[in-house]
Protein backbone atom coordinates (compact mmCIF):
# COMPACT_ATOMS: atom_id res chain seq x y z
CA UNK A 1 0.00 0.00 0.00
CA UNK A 2 1.12 3.32 -0.52
CA UNK A 3 -0.14 6.86 -0.27
CA UNK A 4 2.70 8.81 -2.49
CA UNK A 5 1.29 8.79 -6.49
CA UNK A 6 5.12 9.06 -7.15
CA UNK A 7 6.02 5.77 -5.42
CA UNK A 8 8.94 7.11 -3.02
CA UNK A 9 7.33 5.92 0.32
CA UNK A 10 6.23 2.77 1.71
CA UNK A 11 3.62 2.38 4.43
CA UNK A 12 6.04 -0.36 6.10
CA UNK A 13 9.17 0.76 5.57
CA UNK A 14 12.39 -1.52 6.08
CA UNK A 15 15.33 -0.03 7.09
CA UNK A 16 18.22 -0.81 4.42
CA UNK A 17 20.86 -3.53 5.53
CA UNK A 18 23.96 -0.35 5.37
CA UNK A 19 26.63 -1.51 7.54
CA UNK A 20 26.69 0.17 11.03
CA UNK A 21 30.38 0.98 12.48
CA UNK A 22 31.44 2.18 15.18
CA UNK A 23 31.67 6.08 15.84
CA UNK A 24 35.44 6.76 16.13
CA UNK A 25 37.19 9.94 17.63
CA UNK A 26 38.81 10.48 14.12
CA UNK A 27 35.63 10.75 12.76
CA UNK A 28 33.53 12.89 15.14
CA UNK A 29 36.78 15.45 15.01
CA UNK A 30 36.79 15.76 11.37
CA UNK A 31 32.88 16.07 11.34
CA UNK A 32 33.18 19.21 14.42
CA UNK A 33 35.89 20.63 12.17
CA UNK A 34 33.73 20.77 9.02
CA UNK A 35 31.12 22.00 11.01
CA UNK A 36 33.27 25.10 12.77
CA UNK A 37 33.50 26.21 9.12
CA UNK A 38 29.66 26.47 7.94
CA UNK A 39 29.01 29.56 10.06
CA UNK A 40 31.81 31.68 11.21
CA UNK A 41 32.92 33.34 8.02
CA UNK A 42 29.21 34.26 7.91
CA UNK A 43 27.34 35.49 10.91
CA UNK A 44 29.89 38.03 11.60
CA UNK A 45 29.12 40.16 9.19
CA UNK A 46 25.91 41.66 10.16
CA UNK A 47 27.70 43.39 13.25
CA UNK A 48 30.88 44.93 10.75
CA UNK A 49 28.11 45.82 7.85
CA UNK A 50 27.73 49.45 9.37
CA UNK A 51 31.13 50.05 9.00
CA UNK A 52 31.16 47.51 5.63
CA UNK A 53 28.23 49.96 4.43
CA UNK A 54 30.46 53.56 5.63
CA UNK A 55 33.89 52.60 4.13
CA UNK A 56 32.67 51.07 0.74
CA UNK A 57 30.04 53.91 0.12
CA UNK A 58 27.44 50.54 -0.33
CA UNK A 59 23.71 51.30 0.16
CA UNK A 60 21.30 49.48 2.34
CA UNK A 61 20.03 47.97 0.12
CA UNK A 62 23.44 46.45 -1.47
CA UNK A 63 24.26 45.83 2.19
CA UNK A 64 21.31 43.61 2.69
CA UNK A 65 21.93 41.58 -0.78
CA UNK A 66 25.52 41.18 0.94
CA UNK A 67 23.94 39.05 3.79
CA UNK A 68 21.12 37.48 1.64
CA UNK A 69 23.85 35.99 -1.27
CA UNK A 70 24.71 33.34 1.00
CA UNK A 71 21.23 31.81 0.99
CA UNK A 72 20.96 31.97 -2.90
CA UNK A 73 24.64 30.89 -3.70
CA UNK A 74 23.61 27.37 -0.93
CA UNK A 75 20.24 27.10 -3.23
CA UNK A 76 22.01 27.52 -6.32
CA UNK A 77 24.81 25.41 -5.25
CA UNK A 78 23.25 22.15 -3.24
CA UNK A 79 21.73 20.32 -5.96
CA UNK A 80 24.86 20.00 -7.73
CA UNK A 81 27.63 18.67 -4.72
CA UNK A 82 25.93 14.96 -5.09
CA UNK A 83 26.58 14.90 -8.03
CA UNK A 84 30.56 15.86 -7.80
CA UNK A 85 30.73 14.45 -4.50
CA UNK A 86 30.10 10.81 -6.34
CA UNK A 87 32.63 12.08 -9.43
CA UNK A 88 35.92 12.61 -7.71
CA UNK A 89 34.83 11.36 -3.74
CA UNK A 90 33.09 12.76 -0.47
CA UNK A 91 36.61 13.61 1.11
CA UNK A 92 37.80 15.06 -1.86
CA UNK A 93 35.23 17.65 -2.60
CA UNK A 94 35.77 18.12 1.24
CA UNK A 95 39.37 19.58 0.75
CA UNK A 96 38.49 21.35 -2.11
CA UNK A 97 35.59 22.88 -0.36
CA UNK A 98 37.86 23.90 2.42
CA UNK A 99 40.64 25.26 -0.11
CA UNK A 100 37.52 27.80 -1.79
CA UNK A 101 36.67 28.66 1.52
CA UNK A 102 40.08 29.79 2.26
CA UNK A 103 40.69 31.67 -1.00
CA UNK A 104 37.03 32.94 -0.99
CA UNK A 105 37.60 34.49 2.54
CA UNK A 106 40.66 35.80 1.29
CA UNK A 107 39.25 37.43 -1.86
CA UNK A 108 36.43 38.98 0.31
CA UNK A 109 38.84 40.66 3.01
CA UNK A 110 40.66 42.70 -0.19
CA UNK A 111 40.39 46.23 -0.62
CA UNK A 112 37.11 46.81 -3.20
CA UNK A 113 33.45 46.15 -2.88
CA UNK A 114 33.73 43.80 -5.72
CA UNK A 115 35.69 41.89 -3.89
CA UNK A 116 33.64 41.63 -1.52
CA UNK A 117 30.53 40.50 -3.49
CA UNK A 118 33.11 37.57 -5.44
CA UNK A 119 34.81 36.43 -2.35
CA UNK A 120 31.23 36.22 -0.43
CA UNK A 121 29.95 33.68 -3.67
CA UNK A 122 33.64 31.57 -3.44
CA UNK A 123 33.34 31.04 0.35
CA UNK A 124 29.33 30.51 0.50
CA UNK A 125 30.11 27.76 -2.50
CA UNK A 126 32.30 26.02 -0.18
CA UNK A 127 29.60 26.25 2.47
CA UNK A 128 27.16 24.72 0.59
CA UNK A 129 28.92 21.78 -0.16
CA UNK A 130 29.78 21.43 3.69
CA UNK A 131 26.32 21.65 4.41
CA UNK A 132 25.56 19.23 1.97
CA UNK A 133 28.14 16.30 2.91
CA UNK A 134 28.01 16.25 6.25
CA UNK A 135 24.30 14.14 6.09
CA UNK A 136 25.95 12.44 3.53
CA UNK A 137 29.33 11.26 5.55
CA UNK A 138 27.13 11.12 8.67
CA UNK A 139 24.88 7.97 6.87
CA UNK A 140 27.61 6.81 5.39
CA UNK A 141 29.89 5.76 8.63
CA UNK A 142 27.83 6.47 11.80
CA UNK A 143 25.41 3.89 13.11
CA UNK A 144 21.43 4.49 12.65
CA UNK A 145 21.05 5.29 16.45
CA UNK A 146 23.16 7.55 16.66
CA UNK A 147 22.66 9.78 13.33
CA UNK A 148 20.68 11.81 15.91
CA UNK A 149 23.50 12.34 18.51
CA UNK A 150 26.09 13.28 15.64
CA UNK A 151 23.77 15.66 14.02
CA UNK A 152 23.13 17.39 17.19
CA UNK A 153 26.66 17.90 17.79
CA UNK A 154 27.53 19.30 14.45
CA UNK A 155 24.29 21.68 15.15
CA UNK A 156 26.02 22.47 18.23
CA UNK A 157 29.37 23.56 17.41
CA UNK A 158 27.81 25.58 14.04
CA UNK A 159 25.86 27.45 17.00
CA UNK A 160 28.60 27.78 19.13
CA UNK A 161 30.98 29.28 16.32
CA UNK A 162 28.25 31.41 14.91
CA UNK A 163 28.02 32.91 18.29
CA UNK A 164 31.12 33.61 18.57
CA UNK A 165 32.21 35.29 15.32
CA UNK A 166 29.00 37.71 15.75
CA UNK A 167 30.71 38.66 19.14
CA UNK A 168 34.04 38.86 18.37
CA UNK A 169 33.81 40.81 14.58
CA UNK A 170 33.82 44.52 15.94
CA UNK A 171 36.59 44.46 18.51
CA UNK A 172 38.69 42.12 16.41
CA UNK A 173 38.17 45.27 13.56
CA UNK A 174 38.51 47.79 16.07
CA UNK A 175 41.78 45.87 17.39
CA UNK A 176 43.19 44.03 14.39
CA UNK A 177 45.23 46.12 11.61
CA UNK A 178 43.32 46.23 8.70
CA UNK A 179 39.69 46.63 10.11
CA UNK A 180 37.12 44.53 9.41
CA UNK A 181 38.66 43.48 6.12
CA UNK A 182 41.24 41.16 8.60
CA UNK A 183 38.76 40.75 11.49
CA UNK A 184 36.45 39.41 8.04
CA UNK A 185 39.36 36.74 7.60
CA UNK A 186 39.78 35.65 11.13
CA UNK A 187 37.96 32.23 10.67
CA UNK A 188 40.44 31.05 8.49
CA UNK A 189 42.06 29.11 11.34
CA UNK A 190 39.60 26.83 11.25
CA UNK A 191 39.64 25.72 7.70
CA UNK A 192 43.33 25.33 8.39
CA UNK A 193 42.94 23.13 10.88
CA UNK A 194 39.84 21.13 9.13
CA UNK A 195 42.38 20.92 5.53
CA UNK A 196 45.16 19.44 8.37
CA UNK A 197 42.88 16.88 9.23
CA UNK A 198 41.07 16.20 5.86
CA UNK A 199 43.78 16.01 3.39
CA UNK A 200 45.14 12.68 5.13
CA UNK A 201 41.79 11.32 5.04
CA UNK A 202 41.66 11.12 0.76
CA UNK A 203 44.06 8.52 1.03
CA UNK A 204 40.91 6.33 2.23
CA UNK A 205 38.25 7.85 0.12
CA UNK A 206 38.38 6.50 -4.02
CA UNK A 207 35.42 8.16 -6.51
CA UNK A 208 33.31 5.44 -7.34
CA UNK A 209 33.34 2.88 -10.09
CA UNK A 210 33.17 3.83 -13.77
CA UNK A 211 29.44 2.97 -14.72
CA UNK A 212 28.04 3.35 -11.20
CA UNK A 213 25.25 4.86 -10.02
CA UNK A 214 24.43 7.79 -8.22
CA UNK A 215 21.15 8.43 -6.28
CA UNK A 216 18.75 10.90 -8.53
CA UNK A 217 17.64 14.24 -7.27
CA UNK A 218 14.28 13.16 -5.79
CA UNK A 219 12.19 15.69 -7.07
CA UNK A 220 8.82 13.46 -7.41
CA UNK A 221 9.57 12.32 -4.14
CA UNK A 222 6.61 13.45 -1.89
CA UNK A 223 8.41 12.31 1.58
CA UNK A 224 11.70 14.54 -0.22
CA UNK A 225 9.41 17.47 -0.57
CA UNK A 226 8.33 16.93 3.28
CA UNK A 227 11.75 17.02 4.55
CA UNK A 228 12.75 19.89 2.18
CA UNK A 229 9.49 22.57 3.06
CA UNK A 230 10.46 21.57 6.80
CA UNK A 231 14.24 22.62 6.14
CA UNK A 232 13.13 25.52 4.51
CA UNK A 233 10.37 27.07 6.79
CA UNK A 234 12.51 26.30 9.99
CA UNK A 235 15.05 28.31 8.73
CA UNK A 236 12.44 31.48 7.47
CA UNK A 237 11.63 31.33 11.24
CA UNK A 238 15.30 31.67 12.31
CA UNK A 239 16.55 34.18 9.65
CA UNK A 240 13.28 36.24 10.10
CA UNK A 241 14.37 36.49 13.75
CA UNK A 242 17.08 37.51 13.21
CA UNK A 243 16.27 39.87 10.59
CA UNK A 244 13.63 41.45 11.95
CA UNK A 245 13.32 41.34 15.94
CA UNK A 246 15.29 43.87 16.89
CA UNK A 247 12.59 46.24 14.54
CA UNK A 248 9.67 44.69 16.20
CA UNK A 249 10.59 44.91 19.69
CA UNK A 250 11.79 48.70 18.75
CA UNK A 251 8.32 48.95 17.58
CA UNK A 252 7.29 48.47 21.04
CA UNK A 253 9.33 50.98 22.77
CA UNK A 254 12.72 48.33 23.77
CA UNK A 255 15.76 49.79 23.20
CA UNK A 256 18.15 49.19 20.53
CA UNK A 257 20.70 47.52 23.25
CA UNK A 258 17.75 45.59 25.03
CA UNK A 259 16.93 44.09 21.70
CA UNK A 260 20.42 43.33 21.28
CA UNK A 261 20.62 41.42 24.19
CA UNK A 262 17.24 39.30 23.65
CA UNK A 263 18.56 38.58 20.34
CA UNK A 264 21.88 37.24 22.03
CA UNK A 265 19.48 35.07 24.36
CA UNK A 266 17.11 33.86 21.80
CA UNK A 267 20.73 32.42 20.16
CA UNK A 268 21.42 30.90 23.13
CA UNK A 269 18.30 29.28 23.75
CA UNK A 270 18.75 28.15 20.33
CA UNK A 271 21.93 26.67 21.01
CA UNK A 272 20.56 24.68 24.11
CA UNK A 273 17.60 23.27 22.61
CA UNK A 274 19.83 22.13 19.14
CA UNK A 275 22.03 20.69 22.35
CA UNK A 276 19.29 18.66 24.29
CA UNK A 277 17.13 18.06 21.20
CA UNK A 278 19.17 13.94 20.26
CA UNK A 279 17.99 13.53 24.33
CA UNK A 280 14.25 13.77 22.92
CA UNK A 281 14.77 11.90 20.00
CA UNK A 282 17.22 8.96 20.96
CA UNK A 283 16.17 5.18 20.16
CA UNK A 284 13.23 6.95 18.15
CA UNK A 285 13.09 6.04 14.63
CA UNK A 286 9.52 7.48 14.57
CA UNK A 287 10.07 11.36 15.35
CA UNK A 288 6.69 12.87 14.17
CA UNK A 289 5.49 13.80 17.47
CA UNK A 290 9.02 15.75 18.59
CA UNK A 291 8.92 17.43 15.05
CA UNK A 292 5.49 18.51 15.43
CA UNK A 293 5.54 19.97 19.65
CA UNK A 294 8.52 21.55 18.41
CA UNK A 295 6.75 23.47 15.76
CA UNK A 296 4.09 23.91 17.83
CA UNK A 297 6.76 25.98 20.22
CA UNK A 298 7.36 28.32 17.30
CA UNK A 299 3.81 29.22 16.23
CA UNK A 300 3.21 29.68 20.39
CA UNK A 301 6.45 32.26 20.17
CA UNK A 302 5.43 34.13 17.47
CA UNK A 303 1.40 34.35 19.00
CA UNK A 304 2.67 35.88 22.28
CA UNK A 305 5.03 38.23 20.20
CA UNK A 306 1.71 39.08 18.47
CA UNK A 307 -0.50 38.76 21.35
CA UNK A 308 1.73 39.93 24.62
CA UNK A 309 4.72 41.85 23.09
CA UNK A 310 5.59 43.01 26.29
CA UNK A 311 6.67 39.32 27.10
CA UNK A 312 9.17 39.45 24.81
CA UNK A 313 11.77 36.83 26.60
CA UNK A 314 8.96 34.34 26.65
CA UNK A 315 8.99 34.94 23.11
CA UNK A 316 12.38 34.34 22.29
CA UNK A 317 12.42 31.18 24.71
CA UNK A 318 9.44 29.48 22.78
CA UNK A 319 11.18 30.62 19.28
CA UNK A 320 14.68 29.69 20.74
CA UNK A 321 13.89 25.55 22.05
CA UNK A 322 11.25 25.22 19.13
CA UNK A 323 14.11 26.28 16.34
CA UNK A 324 16.87 24.73 17.49
CA UNK A 325 14.67 21.60 17.96
CA UNK A 326 13.49 21.91 14.70
CA UNK A 327 16.71 22.53 12.90
CA UNK A 328 18.74 19.42 14.57
CA UNK A 329 15.46 17.20 12.88
CA UNK A 330 16.12 19.02 9.76
CA UNK A 331 19.66 17.78 9.36
CA UNK A 332 18.73 14.59 10.38
CA UNK A 333 15.99 13.90 8.08
CA UNK A 334 18.49 14.51 5.31
CA UNK A 335 20.50 11.02 6.91
CA UNK A 336 17.96 9.30 8.25
CA UNK A 337 15.17 9.29 5.15
CA UNK A 338 17.85 7.90 2.99
CA UNK A 339 18.92 4.42 1.98
CA UNK A 340 22.47 4.86 1.63
CA UNK A 341 24.71 7.97 1.62
CA UNK A 342 24.62 8.86 -1.99
CA UNK A 343 20.79 9.34 -1.65
CA UNK A 344 22.25 11.23 1.28
CA UNK A 345 23.81 13.95 -0.48
CA UNK A 346 20.83 13.92 -2.83
CA UNK A 347 18.49 14.71 -0.54
CA UNK A 348 20.43 17.06 1.36
CA UNK A 349 21.51 19.10 -1.76
CA UNK A 350 17.47 18.96 -2.73
CA UNK A 351 16.34 19.84 0.95
CA UNK A 352 18.94 22.53 1.16
CA UNK A 353 18.07 24.72 -2.19
CA UNK A 354 14.59 24.51 -1.67
CA UNK A 355 15.21 24.97 2.25
CA UNK A 356 17.57 28.00 1.74
CA UNK A 357 15.94 29.27 -1.07
CA UNK A 358 12.92 29.90 1.33
CA UNK A 359 14.83 31.32 4.13
CA UNK A 360 16.39 33.81 1.12
CA UNK A 361 12.77 35.14 -0.05
CA UNK A 362 11.25 35.30 3.11
CA UNK A 363 12.60 37.79 5.13
CA UNK A 364 12.69 39.89 2.20
CA UNK A 365 8.76 38.89 1.37
CA UNK A 366 7.79 39.94 5.50
CA UNK A 367 9.84 43.19 5.29
CA UNK A 368 7.95 44.24 2.22
CA UNK A 369 4.67 43.24 3.97
CA UNK A 370 5.82 45.59 6.93
CA UNK A 371 6.57 48.33 4.46
CA UNK A 372 2.95 47.69 2.75
CA UNK A 373 1.12 47.75 5.70
CA UNK A 374 3.01 49.75 8.08
CA UNK A 375 2.65 47.57 11.23
CA UNK A 376 4.14 43.80 12.23
CA UNK A 377 0.55 42.10 12.77
CA UNK A 378 0.18 40.53 9.25
CA UNK A 379 4.04 39.55 8.91
CA UNK A 380 3.27 37.81 12.53
CA UNK A 381 0.38 36.63 11.77
CA UNK A 382 1.85 34.61 8.53
CA UNK A 383 4.99 34.04 10.28
CA UNK A 384 2.44 31.77 12.69
CA UNK A 385 0.28 30.04 9.72
CA UNK A 386 3.95 28.79 7.83
CA UNK A 387 5.17 27.77 10.76
CA UNK A 388 1.74 25.52 11.40
CA UNK A 389 2.68 24.40 8.12
CA UNK A 390 5.98 23.46 9.44
CA UNK A 391 4.47 21.59 11.87
CA UNK A 392 2.46 19.12 9.22
CA UNK A 393 5.75 18.87 6.81
CA UNK A 394 7.22 17.92 10.20
CA UNK A 395 5.10 14.92 10.95
CA UNK A 396 5.01 14.22 7.74
CA UNK A 397 8.92 13.91 7.82
CA UNK A 398 9.29 12.66 11.05
CA UNK A 399 7.70 9.10 10.12
CA UNK A 400 10.13 6.16 9.90
CA UNK A 401 9.99 5.98 6.13
CA UNK A 402 13.16 6.20 3.89
CA UNK A 403 13.33 6.97 0.07
CA UNK A 404 13.35 3.59 -2.20
CA UNK A 405 16.91 3.36 -4.30
CA UNK A 406 15.09 3.28 -7.55
CA UNK A 407 15.84 6.65 -8.80
CA UNK A 408 19.48 5.54 -9.35
CA UNK A 409 20.63 6.15 -13.00
CA UNK A 410 24.16 5.18 -14.06
CA UNK A 411 26.71 8.23 -13.72
CA UNK A 412 26.93 10.44 -17.05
Amino acid sequence: MTDDPAGTRQATPERPSTPTPAVSVALVVAIVLVATNLRATLTGVGPLLPQIEHDTGLSPTWGGLLTTLPLLTFALTSPLVGRVSHRIGTARLVVFALLLLVAGTVIRSLPGSGFLFVGTVALSAAIACGNVLLPSVIRRTVPANRIGAISGLYVAVMGVVAAVSSGVSVPLANTLPGSWHTALAWGLVFAVVALAVWIPRIRHDQPAPAGSTHARIPWRSGLAWQVSVFMGLQSLGFYTVLAWLPSILARQGTTAEAAGWILFYYQVIALIASSAAPLLTRGRSDQRWVAVSAALLVVAGFGVLLAAPSLALLSVTLLGLGGGTCLVLALGFQSQRAADHTQAAALAGMAQSIGYLIAAVGPLALGAIHDATGEWTLPLVVLGSLSLLLAIMGYGAGRDRFLPTAGAHPKS
